[in-house]
């Protein structure tokens, strides 16, 4: 894998979780879903850009990893870039702390 391919999986990644876990989706299929789970455990997770990303890197990283050690890399690469470009791009109100809600 060439750092071109990284980048583009990274945002695949990115994208994928920020629709899942903060956006409706078209015809707001993705927020009936997120709503039909509810507080079931998937239902959380959708709630969790952080933890929704570590499962979409997975089948990423998956797909294609070569070689489990690289497998394994690849999938926490994936999931902290993802974070990274989540953090970079949340819109938080000026002075509020990561923790603040």
């Amino acid at each position: 894998m060439d750092w071109f391919e990284f980048l583009l999986a990274s945002l695949a990644v990115w994208r994928i979780t920020h629709l899942l876990s903060q956006e409706d989706g078209p015809f707001d299929l993705v927020f009936r879903l997120r709503q039909g789970l509810g507080q079931s455990v998937a239902g959380k997770l959708m709630d969790c850009f952080y933890c929704l990303s570590v499962w979409i890197a997975l089948f990423f990283a998956l797909a294609l990893g070569s070689g489990w050690k690289n497998t394994l890399l690849l999938w926490w690469a994936l999931s902290g870039l993802a974070c990274l470009l989540e953090r970079a791009t949340e819109r938080t109100a000026p002075g509020a702390t990561y923790f603040e809600e």
